[in-house]
């Protein structure tokens, strides 16, 4: 038997997925089912077929959205908020079902070794950071949706994991880019395939921004950041 009292508690074989992921990949699902029985014509009636691209058109984000945006004012709510919602619309059933299993997937791993609140800030970080760089290098007419772009957020933050630990142990850390390479590359192929669209900017910026904000966010780096500027001033 296991004794719950011993040791400080019964712990679990398996680290539970951070609750904060747990409800991004439940937003994202049951956006996504709604759209799904809307399309098969259970819910919403006639109506309800277009409801997944009136969303795209509400809540996606393009290049114009900048540049409204610098027209009218930078405060404009209804613009600002798509750097935020454009995640958690996707173009079909099967691409939210992609992001919403590679959410908890690598969610998990990061919200391990950075904690809940880092995760978020690398989740929503990495959208905002994505989408900016998008709207400025994007065609206007470009659409960019879907949880892919803070995914790579978290897939930048991982690698910085993977890139300190392969230092702490004295291995070449170039190996920890081996992930994000391989999905470059397959992106390059499927674009050369079925004709790609440039949501690999807003995806290569989040995985920089994640890498980047993994400096600090992790464990002990925020005091570290503090010496190191100390010892240079």
């Amino acid at each position: 038997m296991i004794d719950p009292d011993r040791d400080g508690g019964f712990e679990p074989p398996v680290n539970p997925i951070p609750p904060v992921i747990i409800l991004l990949a439940l937003v994202l699902v049951l956006i996504e089912g709604t759209f799904s029985l809307a399309e098969a014509g259970i819910v919403g009636g006639p109506q309800g077929i277009g409801w997944r691209i009136a969303a795209l058109n509400d809540y996606a984000l393009n290049p114009q959205v900048w540049q409204v945006m610098l027209t009218r004012g930078i405060g404009e709510l209804d613009l600002l908020q798509r750097f935020v919602t454009y995640p958690f619309v996707h173009g079909s059933f099967t691409q939210s079902l992609f992001g919403a299993a590679l959410l908890l997937a690598l969610g998990k791993f990061v919200g391990e070794a950075f904690g809940g609140v880092a995760t978020v800030i690398f989740f929503f970080g990495g959208a905002i950071f994505g989408g900016v760089v998008f709207c400025l290098l994007a065609p206007l007419n470009s659409p960019l949706f879907g949880a892919f772009t803070p995914i790579y957020a978290l897939i930048g933050a991982y690698t910085y994991q993977i890139w300190l630990r392969l230092g702490q142990t004295g291995e070449n850390q170039l190996r920890a880019f081996q992930l994000i390479g391989f999905l470059l590359g397959l992106q390059l192929v499927f674009g050369m395939l079925f004709g790609g669209g440039h949501m690999w900017i807003a995806e290569l910026a989040a995985f920089v921004f994640g890498f980047g904000a993994a400096t600090v966010l992790v464990p002990g780096g925020w005091a570290a950041l503090l010496a190191r500027l100390r010892q240079r001033g």
